[in-house]
């Protein structure tokens, strides 16, 4: 059985989709190269397939090539990455892309029947995708800065989720101490009964929201876990500050932590 293969229309349908997979990559690991560069690797894998596919070649060699040769070589070239950890990050981020890719325009296929058509849909599918990772990255990077956060107050404890938040730079304007955040409904279980050790007091801040003036009090001690191997950390008299709202639409933390107090 034969096939008539355009090699035109090969290498414009392969350049076009490594292109939008090799786009990907880069916004994805915000690799520091231009656009030009991609489509110079996206043109270079284009043609290395197109040889390949003409080349009577065995399949023993051919396999290699396409699946592992002709990727390597367009991140090289595309992407300015050449070996170590990054290079594997980004060989498998654009597996996975493809993967994800060809997945959705199988399932465009039986309402877009045109070739044309077919295609341009790959562009929308590249945003939606390029969204998708995105938004696995956030969660992952906040899953990164989620930590684990013990406040002794007089004979009790409390455990509970934190976010280590840089943009948090809130200090006390008496002693200069760094200030975390609560949430309101844990500060009342903490500060239900009446001690004369915490010393409640208000402080000014402000925000991109307006100016206003936040109670803050003093814990005796505070440990923070940091996910991972990242350490443990223990601060004397960490002043907190309580929020006005809830810090979590989704409870997922109790504690906006000050990154200055890692510092002490």
């Amino acid at each position: 059985m034969y096939y008539e293969l355009y090699i035109d229309v090969l290498f414009l349908i392969n350049f076009m989709m490594d292109s939008l997979l090799l786009l990907a990559v880069k916004k994805v690991l915000r690799c520091p190269v231009k656009n030009g560069r991609v489509f110079v690797g996206s043109g270079l894998g284009a043609v290395l397939t197109c040889v390949l596919v003409a080349l009577p070649l065995p399949a023993a060699v051919k396999l290699p090539a396409y699946y592992a040769g002709i990727p390597g070589m367009m991140i090289r070239a595309g992407l300015d990455i050449r070996k170590g950890r990054q290079f594997w990050k980004a060989f498998g981020l654009l597996y996975v892309s493809a993967f994800l890719m060809g997945g959705m325009l199988q399932i465009l296929r039986p309402w877009v029947r045109t070739g044309s058509l077919f295609f341009a849909a790959a562009v929308p599918i590249y945003y939606l995708m390029y969204g998708i990772w995105r938004f696995l990255t956030m969660l992952r990077k906040q899953e990164e800065r989620l930590c684990e956060v013990v406040l002794y107050i007089g004979p009790e404890t409390y455990r509970m989720h934190a976010l280590l938040d840089t943009g948090n730079g809130l200090t006390d304007p008496i002693s200069g101490d760094p200030v975390s955040v609560i949430d309101p409904a844990c500060a009342q279980k903490m500060l239900e009964k009446e001690r004369t050790d915490t010393g409640v007091r208000y402080i000014p801040y402000r925000t991109v929201g307006g100016e206003g003036v936040m109670p803050v009090f003093r814990a005796e001690q505070m440990e923070v876990f940091l996910p991972g191997e990242k350490g443990e950390f223990r601060m004397q008299r960490p002043i907190i500050g309580i929020c006005e709202g809830q810090i979590s639409g989704h409870e997922e933390y109790q504690m906006i932590l000050n990154p200055n107090v890692l510092a002490g």
